[in-house]
């Protein structure tokens, strides 16, 4: 996270008043400006609103009462106040911008503090209880200075971890306005897609006609969302993801298909368009032209494991494809052992590099047991097995 040290003192605040503080003004307003010089700020504020209530283009008084406001960390009535001074006239708009920067700066830090607080506290709701008042802080940053992108990502960063994701679409969405940010495109179209999901698992038990508008409404906001990213990010192989993933929830396997085929034609040495082509065409069963996918992808890049560990999936699909196929015709099909030999050496790589992820184990163990090797199967599961018990 980015630290943001802005210290504005108020020098600039004293040098207007020795100005200023003796040019002709209403009695309020000589009054309020007495009370300020003496820090009393209940009664400088009282003199302000008498005066804007008899003058209602003091926009000498409205700045004031902004900068009043600010002091109290009343950010709501200070920027409302300043926008009342700008709008009647220009004359402390350079004094505004500053005051506004100021608080922005102030609030900012509070929040970083806040979060360096939650991170280094072991007790989860006492965590829990800073990053909230991070998040109110980051709140007040935004509405002081609504232009800084940064404020925006790490609130929407935070309700993410609060787990409060739906908190998160509006400053992933103004992120996408100012600075088409691409961890923006990501985070909201994964929020939607799952969304999507949480919604059509509800339609699964309801049978509700509603729920199923719902929960495709959503998947189409999450596409919406994907397709603007691809449009500028199409190399980032998450928005890749959760778009092939958004459109087959939507039953739009199709069209995902064509989309990402397009890609492979269109940017061949795009390794994500490959692999995202593959995993589709997998899922069509179509196992001999996503085995070609995936293997132009890995001559793309020979370190990617992740399509290596997709490739041993889609040889496992096949053999167990192939057996149902043998079973139903009652003949053996030596080609159902060459698919779980060649998937075999995939996931004995992968989970020397991955050797923390259960279902790669698992994986590997199926393999070895459909290969009669049934002590490496056993370990394996073992493995496995304990992997899944420590979490």
């Amino acid at each position: 996270m980015k630290r943001y040290l802005i210290v504005l003192g108020s020098a600039a605040f004293v040098l207007f008043f020795t100005l200023t503080g003796f040019e002709c003004a209403s009695p309020e307003m000589t009054s309020a400006r007495l009370a300020l010089q003496q820090k009393n700020y209940d009664k400088a504020l009282e003199a302000l609103h008498k005066e804007t209530a008899k003058n209602p283009t003091a926009d000498e008084a409205y700045y004031l009462m902004g900068y009043l406001y600010g002091e109290r960390e009343n950010i709501d009535a200070m920027v409302e106040n300043f926008n009342k001074s700008l709008s009647i006239s220009k004359k402390y708009e350079k004094e505004i911008k500053q005051a506004k920067k100021s608080y922005w700066g102030t609030s900012f830090n509070k929040a970083v503090a806040f979060v360096k607080k939650a991170q280094n506290n072991p007790s989860k709701d006492s965590s829990t209880v800073y990053l909230e008042k991070a998040a109110s802080m980051f709140r007040q940053a935004i509405k002081a200075e609504p232009d800084s992108v940064d404020t925006y990502r790490n609130l929407a960063f935070i309700c993410f971890n609060l787990g409060k994701n739906d908190d998160a679409i509006e400053p992933l969405n103004k992120m996408i306005e100012m600075k088409k940010s691409v961890d923006a495109y990501r985070f909201l179209g994964q929020i939607y897609y799952n969304k999507g999901i949480e919604l059509k698992t509800g339609y699964e038990r309801s049978k509700d006609a509603a729920d199923s508008v719902a929960y495709m409404a959503m998947f189409e906001k999450a596409i919406g969302v994907l397709e603007s990213g691809k449009a500028i990010h199409g190399t980032d192989s998450d928005i890749l993801l959760y778009l092939s993933n958004s459109y087959i929830a939507a039953g739009k396997a199709t069209v995902a298909i064509d989309v990402f085929k397009q890609g492979v034609v269109a940017d061949p040495a795009n390794k994500y368009y490959r692999f995202n082509y593959a995993v589709l065409l997998r899922g069509k069963m179509d196992f001999e032209e996503a085995e070609k996918q995936f293997k132009a992808a890995m001559e793309i890049d020979s370190k990617y494991l992740n399509a290596e560990y997709h490739m041993a999936i889609n040889y496992w699909n096949w053999g167990i494809s192939l057996q149902k196929l043998a079973d139903e015709a009652g003949k053996e099909n030596p080609a159902i052992k060459e698919k779980y030999t060649l998937g075999l050496p995939l996931m004995e790589a992968y989970v020397q590099q991955k050797a923390d992820d259960a279902a790669g184990w698992e994986l590997l163990a199926k393999l070895y047991s459909k290969l009669s090797m049934n002590d490496d199967a056993n370990k394996a599961f073992e493995k496995a097995d304990k992997l899944r018990s420590n979490k």
